[in-house]
């Protein structure tokens, strides 16, 4: 009788294990202790590779900007991991690829916002492939394909 019990505890412990939250975080954005080593006018794609390390993307949009994109899930017990948060890091260059601009986007009730940027102009040109990026939210993401 008493292993019967130990028995059904342990079941009763593990099924309770089994429904609690797993989080998961996909891609890479640069810690804000990085992102103030970058000195913008000064530092180049070379530098920003040594300095924040391979982007996530790059060379999507014709100007040749760097994005870091990081992603959180939630999954509970069996059911379908849920994307939480999503965040992009932009750094944008000119004509000579020097460091015109850095911008953090996170996402808002479904809207992209801009968290910090350097300067007071916009660099992103394409900010609809930003839009793009980061909102696809809903749709298809990489934990879908990931098992």
């Amino acid at each position: 009788m008493k292993s019967r019990k130990i028995a059904l505890s342990f079941v009763l412990c593990a099924g309770l294990a089994a429904c609690s939250a797993q989080m998961r975080t996909h891609g890479y954005v640069p810690p804000q202790e990085d992102l103030d080593n970058v000195i913008v006018g000064v530092d180049t794609r070379d530098t920003v590779n040594d300095t924040l390390g391979v982007p996530t993307t790059f060379g999507a949009v014709k100007d040749g900007n760097y994005y870091y994109v990081r992603s959180q899930f939630k999954q509970l017990g069996m059911f379908k991991p849920e994307e939480i948060s999503r965040e992009v890091v932009a750094v944008s260059f000119d004509d000579k690829g020097v460091v015109r601009n850095i911008e953090r986007f996170g996402l808002e009730n479904g809207e992209v916002i801009v968290l910090e940027h350097r300067v007071t102009e916009t660099s992103v040109p394409d900010l609809g492939f930003i839009r793009r990026l980061i909102s696809t939210i809903g749709g298809p993401s990489a934990s879908q394909f990931i098992r």
